[in-house]
C-alpha cells in the first residue's frame, strides 16, 4: 500500500467486510490512497450486494457510493446495472464472461437503479458547483460530467466508488478496469513525491514524477526466487532505473549496480533495460538493500518515508534436526529476515538458544512450514514465548557520578536524571534541560545513547522498557577529563538506578481480538474467552453470524484455534492483532521475575 498510486478493496458478496479488510482499509487510509471498491462472489449462495454495501458504509471510514447494482443475484446473477450510463450490462454463454452486452435496464429493476442513480449524482453534486446547480434544477447531465467530477473526487479520497460482480466468471471484471482507467490516479494526478535530505532530515526534498526528473525509488518487497535468487521489488517514483547503472542506498550511504531488471507478470517475468517513472519492477542482484530503502541518484540524494513496521511480540526457540542442517538453518533464517521486517532472529547466549519471533502463532508456524518446503531444512521448534515488555509506574530521579582512572587517561562525568511514565506513540522520549555551560551539546548525543541502550533490559526480568520519558536536569563536566563515553557510562548508570527506584512493572502484550461465530455457539465462546482472562466488549450480527470483539493477553491465546474449533464444530473463525501493552498480573510477574 505505501507505494501504490490507486488501490481496489474487493470484498465477499457474502460476509462482507471482514476483519483484516478493516486492518488493510486503515493502512489505505495511513498512506492517503484512494480506492475504489469491488464486491465479488456475487453468484454464491448466500451473496447479498445490499447487505456487502452497508456493511462497508457502516464499518469503514469514508464516504462509500454505488457505481453499480447487480441484476439478479446468486445462480441468477447474470450482469450489472451501469449508474454512470444507465445501462444493464449482460454476461451470456458460458465463455468466462467474453461476451456482454449493453441493454436497456429491465422494468423490475429500473425503481431500484433510480434511487441508486439520484444518491450517485447526489453524492458527485457535493464536490462540483455545476453539477450541484444542475441536480438542484433537475438538467439533463451527461457521462463525461459525472466522470470528469467522479474522477476528481476518488483521487482526492472524498468518495470511493463501489462496483460488483464475479471475478471467477470475469463478470464485471471489463467494467472494473474501465473504472481504473476513469477513477484512479496516474501517477502525474498524485503531485511531487515528497522525502528529506539524508545528511539533514530537516531538509524537505521534493521530486516531480517524470523521468527528467533525477532517480528517486523505494524498495518495498523482498522476495527468494528459486530461479533467479534474491529479487528487490522497487517502485520507481522519478526517473529512471537503467540496467548497468549505479544507485545510492541513502540508508547505508553505499552504492549499488544495477545488473538485471525484470518486469512481473504474475508468475511469469520479462527481462527489460529500464524502468521509468511511475513504473513497478523487480531488481535482482542487489546484495545490501533492505525493505524500505530509498534507492537514488549518487548527486541529488533523497530518502523517501520508509516503511513501518510492528515489533513482535510472540517468540519461539528453534533448533536443526540434524548437525548438517545447521549452516543451512542460520542461512535460510536469515533470507527469511530480510524478506520479513516483521520477523527477527535473535541469538540468546545465556541459554545458547536462537530465538525467532513474528506477529503470531501462525506467523511461525508458516516460518517453520517454508523452512521446510523451500530451503529443506528441518528443525525442531519449541513452546512459544511472549515478549513482555516492563515500564515505570512513578517517576524518579537519580545521580550518578563516573570516574575511572587508567595508565593513559582519567575520566569524568556526572549526570542527573529525572525518569517518569510516558504516554504517548513513542516508547522512549529524552529531553535535555540543561544549559550548554553545565554540559556542552557535543556531549548530549553521547547521554542519549547511553540512556537508550539501557533501556534494552528492565530490572525485572531483562525485558525492554517502554513509555518511558527521561529529562536531563544537571550534571557536571570537566574540559581536561569528561568525554562522550564517560557521559554515556555515567548516563547509562544514572538511568538503571532512577528505574530501580520508579517502582518498574511487567507489560504484557493484550491483542485485540475478533470471532466470528453462529448464534448456537455463541455462550461457549463467550464462557471460552472470559475464562482467558479476557474482555468482551461487544457482539454484533454482521452477515448471519456473531461477532464478538474482545480484547485477551496473547499469553492465554497459545492453542486459542483448535480450541475454537472444537467448541464451534469448526464453523468459527478469528482473526488476532496487537493492540497494547497492559500491567501483567501478579501470578504472570511472579512466575516470570520471582519476586
Amino acid at each position: 500500500l505505501r507505494v501504490l498510486d490507486g488501490a481496489i478493496a474487493v470484498f465477499d458478496g457474502v460476509a462482507g467486510v471482514e476483519p483484516q479488510s478493516e486492518t488493510v482499509w486503515r493502512q489505505a487510509d495511513r498512506y492517503e490512497v484512494p480506492r475504489i471498491c469491488f464486491i465479488n462472489k456475487l453468484d454464491r449462495v448466500g451473496a447479498s450486494f445490499e447487505n456487502s454495501l452497508l456493511s462497508i458504509q457502516e464499518r469503514l471510514p469514508g464516504n462509500q457510493v454505488a457505481f453499480q447494482i447487480p441484476i439478479g443475484s446468486e445462480d441468477g446473477f447474470v450482469g450489472v446495472v451501469d449508474l454512470i450510463t444507465m445501462k444493464a450490462v449482460v454476461w451470456s454463454g458460458e465463455d468466462l464472461g467474453a461476451s456482454y452486452e449493453a441493454k436497456d435496464i429491465p422494468d423490475e429493476l429500473l425503481e431500484d437503479a433510480n434511487f441508486h442513480r439520484e444518491a450517485l449524482v447526489e453524492a458527485l453534486s457535493e464536490f462540483d458547483d455545476v453539477l450541484m446547480e444542475k441536480f438542484l434544477e433537475s438538467k439533463p447531465i451527461t457521462e463525461k460530467e459525472l466522470i470528469t467530477v467522479a474522477r476528481r473526487a476518488t483521487i482526492s479520497s472524498k468518495i470511493i466508488p463501489v462496483f460488483c460482480g464475479s471475478a471467477f466468471k470475469n463478470k464485471g471484471v471489463q467494467l472494473l478496469l474501465n473504472a481504473i482507467v476513469n477513477y484512479l490516479p496516474s501517477p502525474n494526478d498524485r503531485g511531487e513525491v515528497e522525502g528529506f535530505d539524508p545528511s539533514n532530515e530537516e531538509k524537505i526534498v521534493k521530486r516531480k514524477r517524470t523521468t527528467e526528473e533525477p532517480l528517486a525509488a523505494l524498495a518495498f518487497k523482498i522476495v527468494s526466487d528459486p530461479f533467479v535468487g534474491q529479487l528487490t521489488y522497487v517502485r520507481v517514483y522519478s526517473g529512471a532505473l537503467k540496467v548497468g547503472g549505479t544507485v545510492m542506498n541513502t540508508r547505508l550511504g553505499k552504492r549499488e549496480r544495477i545488473a538485471k531488471i525484470l518486469r512481473m507478470k504474475a508468475n511469469q517475468r520479462d527481462e527489460i533495460s529500464e524502468a521509468k517513472a511511475g513504473d513497478i519492477c523487480a531488481v535482482a542482484g542487489l546484495k545490501m538493500v533492505a525493505t524500505g530503502d530509498t534507492l537514488c541518484d549518487f548527486k541529488h540524494q533523497i530518502s523517501l518515508e520508509p516503511l513501518t513496521f510492528p515489533e513482535p511480540v510472540i517468540s519461539i526457540a528453534i533448533e536443526p534436526k540434524t548437525t548438517v542442517d545447521g549452516k543451512k538453518l542460520i542461512k535460510s533464517l536469515e533470507r527469511l529476515e530480510c524478506e520479513d521486517p516483521s520477523f527477527k532472529v535473535n541469538y540468546n547466549p545465556d541459554t545458547g538458544q536462537t530465538l525467532i519471533s513474528g506477529m503470531g502463532e501462525l506467523h511461525l508456524e508458516i516460518i517453520a512450514d517454508r523452512l521446510l518446503r523451500e530451503f529443506k531444512v528441518e528443525a525442531n521448534v519449541g513452546k512459544p514465548q511472549v515478549s513482555y515488555r516492563e515500564a515505570l509506574s512513578t517517576s524518579a530521579k537519580s545521580t550518578f557520578c563516573f570516574q575511572r582512572e587508567t595508565e593513559k587517561q582519567r575520566q569524568f562525568a556526572e549526570v542527573t536524571l529525572n525518569i517518569e511514565p510516558y504516554e504517548g506513540d513513542e516508547s522512549f522520549v529524552f529531553v535535555n534541560d540543561v544549559k550548554p555551560v553545565v554540559i556542552p551539546p557535543n556531549m548530549i548525543p553521547g547521554i542519549k545513547k547511553g540512556i537508550e541502550e539501557a533501556t534494552a533490559s528492565g530490572p525485572l526480568a531483562g525485558f525492554p522498557l517502554i513509555n518511558v520519558k527521561v529529562t536531563l536536569i544537571d550534571g557536571k563536566f570537566d574540559e581536561e577529563t569528561s568525554d562522550e563515553i564517560a557521559f554515556k557510562i555515567a548516563a547509562a548508570s544514572a538511568f538503571r538506578d532512577a528505574v530501580r527506584k520508579a517502582s518498574p512493572v511487567l507489560m504484557e502484550p493484550v491483542m485485540k481480538l475478533e470471532v466470528l461465530v453462529p448464534d448456537d455457539y455463541l455462550s461457549n465462546v463467550i464462557t471460552d474467552i472470559n475464562a482467558r482472562n479476557s474482555r468482551v466488549n461487544g457482539i454484533d450480527i454482521k452477515a448471519g453470524v456473531q461477532c464478538v470483539d474482545a480484547t485477551a493477553p496473547l499469553s492465554q491465546m497459545f492453542g486459542y484455534s483448535t480450541q475454537l474449533r472444537s467448541i464451534t464444530q469448526g464453523r468459527g473463525t478469528y482473526s488476532m492483532q496487537f493492540s497494547h501493552y497492559e500491567c501483567a498480573p501478579d501470578s504472570v510477574r511472579k512466575q516470570m521475575t520471582g519476586l
